[in-house]
């Protein structure tokens, strides 16, 4: 019996994180889609509990759903996105999905030999933040590091995006 219950909260979990995934990709607004990655980041915090890895789980729901959509939002809301110029590439867009769909779906039917399943290693028992921490500062710095430098990247860009719209509104503002 609870086998069938983990396996039912997974496959709500799963469905929820695909539909919310699709809406991301297909809203009509970038704040409708901005909502839709939350919550799909809030699915992904939700699967990532039910395999009993707490900490991550907590981590995906405070960090990314929270503090960094929040940010987008913010973001999105400030830079006043004209829905014209969105979809004036709409085809583009398309086409490149559906590209990158046709790409994961030849990889997952085992196109490139890369779909096959390994079995996973196994878990050592009292394993906690710690060792987290120490694999990700010893194995994993450089991954770590490029995000750090990826988000700094991000966080620039915007401030130069919301000073050009800036700059253009004074213009016309004076002018």
């Amino acid at each position: 019996m609870e086998s069938f219950v983990s396996s039912l909260v997974f496959w709500v979990f799963a469905t929820g994180l695909v539909a919310f995934s699709v809406l991301t990709v297909a809203g009509r607004s970038p704040v409708s889609s901005a909502m839709s990655l939350v919550a799909t980041m809030i699915f992904v915090g939700g699967i990532l509990i039910t395999l009993q890895a707490y900490f991550l789980g907590m981590m995906q729901v405070m960090v990314y759903a929270g503090a960094v959509m929040v940010l987008f939002l913010f973001i999105i809301m400030l830079l006043n996105l004209d829905q014209e110029s969105v979809r004036k590439k709409a085809w583009v867009k398309a086409l490149s999905g559906v590209a990158l769909c046709g790409g994961l779906f030849w990889i997952l039917l085992g196109g490139l030999g890369l779909g096959q399943s390994r079995p996973l290693p196994p878990v050592p028992q009292g394993s906690d933040i710690r060792d987290l921490g120490r694999l990700l500062f010893t194995e994993y710095l450089l991954p770590f590091e490029l995000t750090a430098v990826l988000l700094l990247v991000a966080i620039v860009g915007v401030i130069l995006l919301c000073h050009q719209v800036r700059d253009r509104a004074a213009k016309k503002g004076g002018a």
